[in-house]
């Protein structure tokens, strides 16, 4: 045996490390553990393929994270490569293209969830990652004497068979449902902003397009005699096989949040649009999804007593712009480097010392920049403050570049230019909200 596959699991466990949920978050988790020689055990509650309600397109933000995983994202390998952002609203259209930066590719990229995310838990696979799917998390495992979670508990395979998994770390990839966290009494912060998206797959012939196209004027004309403008914003990304990926995304910082028919506020948006654009319902290739997103750090601490919060789980959408797979594999690969550190080191004191860095870490990474977009997301829930935002930022060119660097997090904190100074001195003032 090399030393290298000597296992430090104890008798009793499972692995050295339990994953629940292998979307971006978890799959990014399992990968890098995995390539550190650690046993993880990645547990699904469904089975590949599956389909998830997204709008499947990645900033170049998300797509480092792609690169960072050794995700070959080159056009040759399926990937559709976008150049920029295509802003409509206020009677303009404006063409941005992604900045030209240290950090980050100057392209985004759009594929399918229900290839994508099968794509990257076979990665977390070949790294070495043990994958059981059919495996329905249902809560977490306390030690009675420490409270420290253990393990988890399951439900596995098609009868639903009561399993338990034991591990002295389990990191909490569950989603915007966020069982485990709930079974240990970790509540989200009803301050900080939820949004909801809904989404719908046309046959179109925009379908190959070098811009994601994002609306920024959202109306609600349930009512024709009086229109409102909604806090929020449509989108339409080509998916460059014959479809278009076509939804919307609102803000809880809306009156209208939870009251609002977004399946039929879709359909009105879309019948506005040219029918030749064929985003009507005879050529619709599915159903309308929605889901949930958890912005701006709505669930803390990131990390407690075994048991840390990764990806939609922790609240790791943008507030901004409600991109979420980008950062969910940001947080994951954040996890995933203090937990490598922790096990390397003896329980007790040492190794929880580097578990709490992973907070520390989140907070360096995203901290400031998610309390600006907390206060942005509460100021364009006012429709009065959207439609004045609307009418007289498109129109400048210059301002919607820094706006666009904003909205997308996509500003070299160090050496960057003018417009990166701004930000980074804007994220710097941000109070906590």
């Amino acid at each position: 045996m090399t030393t290298s596959s000597i296992s430090r699991r104890k008798a009793g466990e499972d692995a050295e490390v339990i994953v629940v949920g292998a979307g971006p978050a978890g799959s990014t988790a399992a990968t890098y553990l995995a390539r550190a020689g650690l046993d993880v055990l990645l547990l699904e509650k469904s089975t590949f393929p599956r389909e998830k309600v997204c709008g499947d397109g990645l900033t170049p933000r998300g797509v480092k994270q792609l690169i960072d995983l050794g995700v070959d994202t080159r056009e040759e390998a399926g990937w559709l490569h976008n150049r920029g952002l295509r802003v409509v609203g206020g009677g303009v259209t404006l063409e941005l293209d992604w900045p030209d930066l240290a950090t980050f590719p100057p392209y985004g990229v759009v594929r399918p969830r229900q290839d994508f995310d099968e794509m990257l838990a076979r990665t977390a696979q070949r790294a070495g990652a043990r994958l059981l799917e059919q495996t329905t998390v249902t809560g977490a495992v306390t030690d009675d004497r420490t409270g420290r979670v253990v393990g988890v508990t399951a439900k596995a395979g098609p009868d639903k068979t009561p399993v338990t998994y034991r591990a002295p770390l389990v990191l909490a990839c569950d989603g915007v449902s966020a069982r485990l966290a709930l079974s240990v009494g970790l509540d989200k912060i009803e301050s900080r902003p939820m949004g909801v998206a809904v989404r719908r797959y046309y046959a179109s012939p925009r379908s190959k397009d070098d811009y994601l196209e994002s609306h920024l004027e959202l109306w609600d004309r349930s009512d024709p005699a009086n229109p409102v403008l909604l806090p929020g914003y449509g989108w339409i990304f080509g998916m460059g096989d014959g479809t278009v990926n076509v939804g919307l995304g609102i803000l809880s910082t809306s009156k209208a949040f939870g009251s609002t028919d977004y399946r039929k506020l879709l359909t009105s948006w879309l019948d506005g649009t040219p029918e030749e654009w064929g985003f009507r319902e005879h050529n619709a290739t599915g159903k309308i999804g929605g889901a949930a997103l958890p912005m701006g750090f709505n669930r803390t601490p990131h990390y407690r007593d075994g048991l840390l919060l990764v990806g939609d789980a922790g609240g790791m959408v943008n507030p901004f712009n409600g991109e979420g797979i980008g950062y969910a594999m940001e947080s994951a690969r954040i996890a995933a480097e203090c937990v490598i550190q922790a096990l390397a080191r003896a329980e007790g004191p040492a190794r929880e010392k580097a578990l709490h860095g992973y907070p520390v870490a989140l907070q360096q990474a995203l901290g400031s920049y998610y309390r600006l977009g907390n206060i942005f997301s509460k100021l364009i829930g006012n429709p009065k403050v959207m439609a004045l935002a609307t009418k007289y930022g498109l129109p400048r060119q210059t301002l919607m570049k820094l706006v666009l660097k904003l909205l997308a997090g996509l500003y070299d904190p160090k050496d960057g230019d003018a417009f990166d100074k701004v930000i980074v001195a804007a994220t710097r003032m941000a109070p906590t909200v």
